[in-house]
């Protein structure tokens, strides 16, 4: 049986994934440090809230509250046994809300990384961070996710031994990558190293992509490295609502919901497939990105300079491959937040 997510984009040319995790649940209480995922249990009708504030917004995909449900996470709250059960909860509780939508809505498993390091520099090892990543995708799938999506991944070594752990149980997934300085991810993988590692793996993914990092505009710099490849593959992209800034005690992203429709429709137009939002992008901005993507013709691929002009300039002169052109403008003041 083909999987849901499979089946939408054979169906759809695009669908619209969800916002932030934490900036909203910041927002409902959380504080500096807990670990979200115990609200799976604790305050389950604030992650019923999350879901449905995507849903009602129009997203046809949303992420699970299990970004950090890895037993090496948890055990940082003294939790690492819960990996499994955590995991469960927090698609239970999905399901329960995309089922009562009246509409098709996937449910997707998110898997953040381990926060260990693997590789020379570190101290995990493959064999460890498969079995890591199996327990949570384990407690996804039987709580009722219809796809894995691991997100936010910065080494090679981690994104294979997660397609590892997810192909042992047999299960659909996406995964994306988060390219944060100057082009690259921390551990120095580019765009175009990101689609010859995902085309080597025995079981690639459904979809892939990027997430997170600077900014919409440095996201979308990233998409275009993607698809000067050629790549096939469908793409995500899931950028952050403009730039983090400390504003009277608080983090706050300065990206309008009028710029997160701009973004949305610009990744449409250079074929992305799943489009969505990352940190501080909020039910308000997904509402503005919907609105935009049903009713703004579809254009032609944009340019880079035609990204910077419409959502802010890049925050570093090169892609990260060592074929920056100078053309594009940097934005001053600009810090990673």
């Amino acid at each position: 049986m083909t999987d849901a997510l499979t089946r939408a984009l054979s169906e759809r040319d695009w669908l619209l994934a969800d916002g932030a995790t934490g900036t909203n649940l910041f927002n409902m209480g959380l504080q500096s440090g807990d670990a979200p995922e115990f609200w799976n249990e604790t305050e389950q009708d604030k992650i019923r809230a999350l879901y449905r504030g995507a849903v009602d917004a129009g997203s046809d995909l949303f992420l699970t509250n299990s970004f950090g449900a890895n037993r090496s996470r948890l055990k940082l709250h003294d939790a690492g046994h819960r990996a499994y059960e955590l995991s469960k909860l927090a698609a239970e509780l999905g399901r329960e809300v995309a089922d009562a939508a009246g509409r098709e809505v996937i449910v997707a498993g998110s898997v953040g990384p381990t926060g260990e390091i693997m590789g020379a520099a570190g101290t995990l090892s493959h064999e460890s961070a498969v079995e890591m990543f199996e327990e949570t995708a384990k407690g996804l799938m039987d709580g009722g996710c219809d796809v894995l999506w691991v997100e936010t991944i910065s080494s090679p070594e981690e994104y294979r031994a997660a397609a590892e752990a997810f192909g042992n149980i047999g299960a659909p997934w996406c995964g994306t990558m988060s390219f944060d300085t100057a082009g690259r991810t921390m551990m120095g993988v580019t765009a175009p190293a990101m689609v010859e590692m995902v085309e080597s793996l025995p079981n690639p993914p459904i979809a892939f992509g990027a997430n997170c990092g600077v900014g919409a505009a440095d996201l979308m710099r990233t998409v275009m490295g993607f698809i000067a490849t050629g790549t096939e593959r469908p793409l995500i992209a899931k950028g952050n609502a403009g730039i983090p800034k400390y504003v009277e005690g608080h983090i706050h992203y300065d990206g309008t919901p009028e710029m997160m429709a701009d973004y949305a429709c610009l990744a449409r137009d250079a074929g992305v497939r799943i489009i969505g939002g990352c940190c501080g992008t909020m039910p308000n901005h997904l509402k503005a990105m919907r609105e935009a993507l049903e009713s703004r013709p579809k254009g032609p691929r944009p340019t880079l300079e035609e990204i910077a002009a419409k959502l802010g300039g890049f925050s570093s002169a090169s892609d990260g491959t060592g074929e920056g052109d100078g053309k594009t403008r940097e934005r001053r003041g600009r810090r990673r937040g």
